[in-house]
């Protein structure tokens, strides 16, 4: 019997609002020569899924779910975050991979603190200053040498995803109104995330420019 190689990611989110469904919850799946892809958004499940079928392994197909979910899930880190990686290799030792955020070489102790000595949250929160130096892409290519298949290959389902747009959920328009006024605020010119009318279900997020970043 081949031996199952497990894979997990562990991510840091940026915000605390997660995607909820009407799918039974099912704490315990015992496979035999086949394959679970999990994550956090259906269509970057679905991602890896493809990526065992084309006869990636467990590497494989972990790291296209997170660059599919990079599209379909841009309120967690994804490529501009970090994580970590736990995993077994086919000889049974296992191994832990740390591409967390780091801080900017000129960050200091005071940069959040404002003129009467006291923390700012705004500024450690929002804006550039709260931003981190991402470690994502460095941990995909830090697992690739685990991998079977070449990368080209692996965020090719993220790349088609950007590409096509996908069909938002109800949470998920919810969410990029709500969030509209920030996106304003922070950004100078326009984004893909802001547009004239509020957003609905059924509607296509088409990311044009993160395609040509993955690609």
């Amino acid at each position: 019997m081949k031996k199952i190689l497990i894979a997990s990611m562990l991510l840091a989110a940026q915000l605390s609002w997660a995607q909820f469904t009407d799918i039974n919850i099912i704490k315990e799946v015992q496979v035999k020569n086949k394959g679970v892809v999990v994550s956090a958004h259906p269509l970057a499940s679905e991602a890896g899924a493809k990526i065992l079928k084309m006869g990636g392994n467990a590497y494989d197909a972990v790291t296209a779910a997170q660059y599919a979910l990079a599209v379909v899930y841009p309120q967690a880190g994804n490529i501009g975050g970090g994580g970590f990686l736990v995993g077994v290799k086919s000889n049974g030792e296992k191994f832990t991979l740390d591409y967390r955020e780091t801080a900017p070489k000129k960050a200091s102790r005071d940069m959040y603190i404002d003129k009467k000595g006291k923390a700012d949250t705004d500024l450690s929160q929002n804006g550039r200053l709260a931003v981190g130096i991402p470690g994502s892409v460095a941990g995909f290519f830090a697992t690739l040498k685990y991998c079977k298949l070449p990368m080209e290959k692996i965020i090719q389902p993220a790349i088609d995803l950007a590409e096509k747009g996908f069909a938002i959920t109800d949470k998920e328009a919810e969410m990029l109104n709500n969030q509209r006024e920030k996106f304003q605020k922070h950004n100078k010119s326009s984004i893909i995330f802001v547009k004239d009318t509020p957003w609905k279900a059924g509607d296509l997020l088409i990311q044009k420019d993160l395609a040509e970043t993955l690609n």
